[in-house]
C-alpha cells in the first residue's frame, strides 16, 4: 500500500514538473500547461491530484519560495542555472516548505531522483546541496 502512494506521488511530482517546465517554455500558465501533458489523461486520479496540489501550492506561497530560494542562492546567478534544475528546485522547495505531511528526506530524495532522470549528471548534487540549504532554513525558521 505505501509503495502505490509513493509511486502515485512520484508520478504526480513528475507531472507536475513537466507542467511546470512546460509553462516556463511557452508562457502558458501551469494551471493550462498540465492538463495538456500528453500523459496527463492516463495518469491515475491520485497522481494527478498529488500533482495538481503541488502546483497549487507553489503558485500560492510563490513570494515564499522566491524569497527562500533567494537566501540559498544569493551567489548564484538564475540564468546559469538550468530551466528543469530551477523547476525540481522550486516544486521540492514547495514540498518542503508547504507540505508537512511529507517528510523533508523524502522530497529531497524525490527531488534528487527527478534531477538525476531530467537533466544532467551533475544536478543530483547541486539539486542536493540546494534543498539541504532550504530544509535547513527551514527547520530553523520553526525553532521558537
Amino acid at each position: 500500500m505505501r509503495r502505490d502512494r509513493a509511486q502515485e506521488r512520484r508520478r504526480g511530482r513528475e507531472l507536475a514538473l513537466q507542467a511546470l517546465y512546460a509553462s516556463t517554455q511557452t508562457e502558458t500558465p501551469v494551471s493550462i500547461a498540465i492538463e495538456r501533458l500528453p500523459g496527463w489523461s492516463l495518469a491515475s486520479d491520485s497522481a494527478r491530484q498529488f500533482a495538481k496540489m503541488l502546483i497549487d501550492r507553489l503558485r500560492l506561497h510563490d513570494a515564499d519560495i522566491e524569497k527562500a530560494l533567494g537566501q540559498v542562492l544569493h551567489h548564484w546567478d538564475p540564468e546559469r542555472i538550468a530551466r528543469v534544475d530551477d523547476c525540481i528546485i522550486r516544486l521540492a522547495t514547495c514540498e518542503l516548505m508547504f507540505c508537512p505531511d511529507i517528510p523533508s528526506a523524502v522530497s529531497i530524495n524525490e527531488g534528487i531522483e527527478m534531477a538525476k532522470k531530467y537533466s544532467t549528471e551533475q544536478s543530483g548534487r547541486f539539486v542536493n546541496g540546494i534543498l539541504d540549504a532550504i530544509s535547513s532554513q527551514t527547520l530553523a525558521a520553526q525553532v521558537p
